[in-house]
């Protein structure tokens, strides 16, 4: 279940990093995330007992020494976000390209002591690994001190960001500098564990198996920490498509209405290419389209509603129920050739003049329209 648990946590922190990504390509801690969570996830494909046999293809050890190469490198990107956002982008390459060095180096140790160690020494896990095999020592222990050094510093950048950002960023960031913080307290147990086995000492198995599951947990925690503001604003996002939707469809009879008394108050949707047109016919789009035509149809029929004073208000039309049958009325009167007053009349128009109170009038106008018209053909049944 862990297994599954972190499997899916890094595919969709890459996923929705990469598409992230897409959209902001330009941006180096953007990207160095989007490496992170990519090299930890191929990581975990090598690691897991499902993944690519690469063992069965090449010399036994390889698919070790990618797995660890792979970590090392997440572990570096994690370190290039904040180098990059920390200082001005020529010295956030510069400062990279300094720990890139240090990580080619850790690289370069790890892969001659694989070359070097015995045939198979190395196809195992870390809890099967003969320890006292110098070559697999210095395998795993270079490896593990590295990924220590990484982990830590990021954790200590990650903790001093979140105390700097706002909600939703800095609940993710604190999430990720624990996960991040996990991750650095496992290597430090890691690298005793190996010196211990190095000395020809033994480690209990349910020792080994915690450390093993603290580090999934840790993970986990990285990848929610560094995914968790982006998906919360994509769930905002989609609760406010959501309400436009919802509120699309209820101003429909109001909006159909109107452009029955005024068909050119509708708004002509702009040429241009394939993807010009699909964005004016997106759900955003649409509703605040359809918001400035009922408005718009609104100012035109008040100059032909009954119960005008000779100051141009209303006279007992607050309630939308008493409105709604005037403008059936106005509807009527405007194919008969009615005469038009001069001033037109301020129709479901917020005392605040807030923009979302505003839709609540138009809406609530709506629907006691389609009340009428309800009421209407039941009556006529």
């Amino acid at each position: 279940m862990a297994v599954v648990l972190v499997f899916a946590a890094l595919a969709g922190a890459v996923a929705w990093r990469l598409f992230q990504l897409l959209k902001d390509p330009r941006n180096p801690s953007q990207r160095s995330v989007s490496l992170c969570l990519a090299c930890a996830f191929a990581s975990y494909l090598v690691a897991a007992p499902v993944g690519p046999a690469f063992d069965t293809v090449a010399d036994p050890g390889w698919g070790k020494l990618l797995q660890n190469v792979l970590l090392l490198a997440a572990a570096y990107f994690v370190m290039c976000v904040y180098l990059y956002a920390a200082s001005d982008e020529r010295t956030g390459r510069r400062r990279a390209r300094l720990e890139g060095l240090a990580l080619a180096l850790v690289v370069g140790v790890i892969t001659v002591a694989a070359l070097a160690a015995p045939r198979s020494a190395l196809t195992g896990s870390v809890r099967t690994a003969d320890m006292t095999v110098v070559q697999v020592s210095v395998f795993y222990l270079t490896a593990g001190l590295y990924l220590l050094y990484a982990l830590a510093a990021a954790s200590y950048w990650t903790r001093r960001y979140a105390r700097m950002s706002q909600r939703p960023v800095s609940t993710g960031l604190w999430v990720a500098a624990v996960g991040l913080l996990g991750g650095a307290v496992v290597c430090a147990v890691n690298a005793v564990f190996v010196i211990v086995r190095w000395q020809g000492g033994a480690i209990p198995k349910a020792l080994t198996v915690g450390v093993a599951l603290v580090l999934m947990a840790a993970l986990t925690l990285v990848a929610f920490g560094f995914t968790y503001p982006g998906v919360r604003a994509r769930l905002a996002a989609v609760r406010v498509w959501r309400e436009h939707r919802r509120i699309h469809r209820q101003l429909e009879p109001l909006w159909r209405l109107l452009c029955q008394a005024y068909p050119h108050s509708v708004l002509t949707l702009p040429g241009g290419t394939w993807r010009d047109r699909r964005r004016a016919n997106g759900v955003h789009r649409r509703y605040h389209r359809r918001v400035v035509e009922c408005r718009d149809g609104l100012v035109q029929i008040s100059t032909r509603l009954q119960g005008c004073g000779y100051e141009g208000t209303i006279v007992d039309l607050a309630r939308p129920e008493v409105l709604a049958q005037q403008l059936r009325a106005a509807v009527d009167t405007i194919a008969n050739g009615a005469p038009v007053s001069d001033r037109a009349v301020p129709l479901a128009v917020p005392e605040n003049g807030d923009r979302d109170t505003d839709v609540q009038q138009l809406v609530a106008l709506s629907q006691a329209l389609r009340s009428g018209a309800r009421s209407g053909r039941e009556t006529r049944c």
